[in-house]
């Protein structure tokens, strides 16, 4: 158990897809204490108004991500609870999912990108910093 254990005994952890699930799940587990957490884990589908099919995929896409992680999960013997939010915001449906499920911390694996650019543009995973009232944790990224 690492001290970081009461950031991590509800954390909501956001998945965009099944390999993103493995690379955040990876980079979770040895952070956590199976026994005292059980995370919530999210995939937030945008809304379109676009046509039925494309929502769909999205949609399926998304629970791909959050079931990859739960099975990974379960094979550790943690308790994992998922679902697929859908919202404008992404960051806002995260951190409003945090909120009604009283999640501990928002914790996520960095996708990459340029730091400079989110900045600038205003990604993710700046708005999950700049607007989350609760603490946010950016899990360690793979060495290679």
């Amino acid at each position: 158990m690492t001290g970081r254990s009461g950031l991590l005994t509800r954390p909501i952890v956001p998945v965009s897809d099944a390999d993103d699930a493995v690379e955040t799940y990876d980079a979770l587990r040895p952070e956590i204490d199976p026994e005292c957490c059980q995370p919530l884990v999210v995939s937030v589908v945008a809304t379109t108004d676009g046509d039925d099919t494309t929502q769909r995929a999205a949609t399926d896409r998304a629970t791909d991500a959050v079931d990859r992680f739960a099975s990974l999960a379960a094979g550790d013997g943690i308790d994992v609870d998922t679902d697929v939010l859908t919202g404008d915001d992404i960051a806002a449906s995260i951190i409003e999912a945090a909120s009604d499920n009283d999640a501990s911390a928002i914790a996520f694996h960095s996708r990459g990108g340029s730091d400079w650019l989110d900045i600038v543009a205003g990604g993710v995973r700046t708005a999950l910093i700049v607007k989350s009232n609760i603490p946010i944790v950016v899990l360690p990224a793979d060495d290679q």
